[in-house]
């Protein structure tokens, strides 16, 4: 099968839905499709081909990035010419969906990661695009059964929706050093974000928190345009010496300092957090997890009481106080932590996904073909 995968950004870029993309495309092509994803490049330079991994991976020029999409003339042209047996389109990008749009190719799959949440006047113009591509799309992809029923948009096509969580490479995860994790770290009780340091992750509240928690470190791995805000927001708080900014870590390094960590914490304050694949790596690590009641796939994917906790957003008393729970009873935060490594191998595996992605691609042929019948 001819697999075409859009999206704007691609490994080495960093992001959930950029390594997703990627462990789905160089998963089918060791399966023996032929794969190829279509992004945009970072900064303005020519179009680049390459082949990764047995993908092939087509940067197209980018003309500019506004509000977080970026515009590029050469991904709608080298859309229109292309010939897949599927294209899979992950949304909202609506760059991509106009392109779409302009080829109006079947067979469709959406993957929909998100409701536009803070650009609105972009969610708000976009709107009537956006509903157009899930109604002309012939399958769509959603991640986690909440948000199909908290989506508006998905709501309208609910008929056509087929949940497949993202999975991860579950066995990878249990493979961190605990030992050299703590070296670096100190052997002090330890909480753990990864995320891109972003309006919606929540990292004041957890800053907050921290305050309540004497003699707790945070060690966050990540970094975005509210870093140097929020380190300053630490020496406010007077917990500057108790939080650990690790930057961007490198895959391998991310497993020691998820090994190191007692608790995993997802703060997030805005549906913007549609489903955490650092929490599910989390838990695939042996990790309990704190998340915050969104509607969305977070709380799904960690259960209250069972793998975790699950508190309000934006309350930072009702942070501290999930945290101080599982830091200080050895017992529960063990049963805790198996119960969310076993719920990764259960609903979360790579496999899982990948083989599930590829019935929706079947469900989407065939009804790309009924259609290209009933128009005839």
């Amino acid at each position: 099968m001819r697999i075409l995968h859009v999206y704007k950004d691609y490994p080495p870029v960093i992001g959930g839905i950029e390594h997703h993309v990627r462990d789905l495309a160089e998963a089918q092509a060791a399966g023996g499709h032929d794969v190829s994803v279509l992004c945009t490049r970072p900064g303005h330079g020519p179009t680049i081909e390459a082949v990764e991994h047995g993908v092939r991976v087509v940067r197209a020029h980018r003309l500019a990035t506004i509000a977080s999409t970026p515009l590029s003339l050469d991904l709608v042209r080298r859309l229109r010419t292309a010939a897949p047996d599927i294209t899979h389109l992950q949304s909202p990008y609506p760059m991509g969906e106009l392109a779409w749009l302009a080829a109006g190719r079947r067979p469709l799959v959406v993957s929909y990661q998100s409701d536009i949440v803070r650009q609105r006047l972009l969610g708000a113009l976009w709107a009537p695009g956006l509903r157009l591509v899930l109604a002309r799309a012939d399958r769509v992809i959603a991640s986690s059964p909440p948000y199909v029923a908290s989506s508006p948009f998905l709501r309208r096509v609910r008929g056509k929706v087929a949940v497949v969580p993202i999975g991860i490479d579950v066995a990878r995860f249990a493979q961190g050093d605990r030992a050299a994790g703590r070296a670096r770290f100190g052997e002090r009780p330890t909480v753990v974000f990864v995320g891109r340091l972003r309006y919606y992750k929540g990292l004041p509240v957890l800053l907050e928190s921290l305050r309540l928690l004497p003699g707790v470190q945070l060690v966050v791995v990540g970094t975005g345009p509210g870093m140097r805000a929020l380190a300053e927001r630490s020496l406010d708080l007077g917990v500057a010496d108790r939080v650990k900014w690790v930057g961007d870590a490198t895959e391998e390094d991310l497993l020691d300092v998820l090994a190191a960590g007692d608790v995993f914490v997802l703060p997030s304050t805005h549906r913007s957090e549609a489903y955490g694949i650092a929490l599910v790596e989390a838990m695939a690590a042996g990790l309990p997890a704190v998340t915050t009641e969104l509607g969305t796939g977070t709380s799904w994917i960690n259960q209250d009481g069972h793998t975790g906790r699950v508190v309000a957003p934006g309350d930072a008393a009702a942070l501290a106080a999930a945290l101080r729970e599982i830091l200080g009873d050895d017992a529960r935060r063990a049963a805790m932590a198996a119960a969310a490594r076993a719920r990764a191998q259960s609903v979360f595996s790579r496999d899982a996904m990948v083989a599930a992605v590829m019935d929706v691609y079947a469900a989407a042929a065939a009804a790309a073909a009924r259609h290209a019948g009933d128009a005839a």
